[in-house]
């Protein structure tokens, strides 16, 4: 039951009715164009929080084609995804589709040649949620162009003419799973950024690193004493790290005051970041939230967070982070966290 997978549904399961009644205002839509639709369809449905996926063409020359005529018409094959923001953050869906593309290719993914295999981010102008895709789009996309002095071949512009794809393109790898893709799907259930800078040391290291109440809930389970941590009132902006792996847990953004006397957060910062356990220590039916790198303890998750952010509390002991300031974010490392906070 450590698999992050369980993991997230069941902590969703917990707080589903809280969640529903708040859901139209946290579900984003997105149109994502990276080569051969099937492979990008194919690892999205495999994302925590990805609700709904629609193969089609986009920003072509009219309302209308099909597989036939996309040539002549200029659209690109591009994935319709509505994703519920509460679970996956906007930036991690972005972080997950530039991990499956060349952002530099031109008309060209995989093997796939033609201009309906270039690559796009598109989003629907009406309304705030869409408005909000697209800032966090071009934000996201220019924090990358930073990295490389070759500029991406990337097309960023509001959606238009969007047409549904034929049936038999719909799931196409479920119904054929050796159909080709150049998209490695397996990817979408591993961490979405590089680990390999965090590491777990071992126990006798961390006797000495860590002081006494941090060991024993990291490593024990202990529970801090409510309002002992200075962390419980922070608000600063910036992240939260696992202060024995430092790798990233939550974002100052989905911090909120619960009033138990322990940092309380509405979400992990990416999908990839907890792992779940069923616990039923003390008489109690709770869900245990640990490090999924590193296996510590961090608290438990309950489902009586704010409605309008999903519904889940992560009660956390302090004790187990490590706030970094956003301001200190690039120097220490952590740059490619920011879009979770801005």
């Amino acid at each position: 039951m450590k698999t992050w997978l369980f993991g997230i549904a069941l902590a969703l399961g917990m707080g589903l009715a809280q969640a529903q009644g708040n859901a139209s205002e946290n579900m984003k839509t997105i149109y994502l164009a990276g080569g051969c639709f099937w492979g990008v369809q194919g690892y999205f449905d495999r994302v925590p929080g990805v609700k709904e996926t629609l193969v089609g063409y986009a920003n072509g020359a009219g309302a209308d084609t099909d597989y036939q005529r996309i040539h002549a018409t200029g659209h690109a094959e591009t994935l319709r995804l509505v994703y519920d923001e509460n679970v996956v953050h906007t930036g991690e869906i972005l972080a997950r589709y530039f991990s499956i593309i060349d952002p530099f290719s031109v008309n060209k993914q995989g093997g796939d040649r033609g201009v309906q295999y270039r690559t796009g981010i598109f989003w629907e102008e009406d309304g705030a949620a869409g408005s909000a895709v697209g800032a966090a789009v071009r934000a996201f996309v220019a924090q990358e162009q930073k990295k490389h002095d070759k500029p991406f071949a990337v097309t960023l512009e509001p959606l238009k003419n969007f047409v549904p794809a034929e049936d038999y393109h719909q799931k196409y790898l479920d119904k054929n799973p050796r159909g080709y893709c150049h998209v490695n799907l397996a990817g979408a259930t591993q961490p979405v950024h590089a680990e390999s800078r965090f590491a777990v040391p071992d126990k006798s290291v961390l006797k000495e690193k860590l002081d006494k109440t941090a060991y024993a809930v990291t490593q024990e389970k202990a529970t801090e004493r409510p309002f002992s941590s200075p962390l419980d009132k922070n608000y600063k902006k910036g992240i939260y790290v696992d202060v024995v792996t430092k790798k990233p847990l939550f974002a100052s953004s989905d911090k909120f005051d619960s009033g138990s006397g322990w940092p309380s957060f509405t979400h992990p910062i990416t999908t990839d970041a907890i792992s779940y356990a069923e616990d039923s220590s003390h008489g109690m039916s709770r869900t245990e939230v640990s490090s999924a790198l590193g296996g510590s303890h961090l608290g438990h998750v309950f489902p009586d967070g704010p409605p309008g952010k999903g519904g889940m509390r992560y009660c956390i002991n302090g004790a187990a982070l490590e706030f970094i300031p956003y301001e200190e974010m690039d120097a220490r490392g952590y740059g490619d966290y920011k879009v979770y906070v801005e």
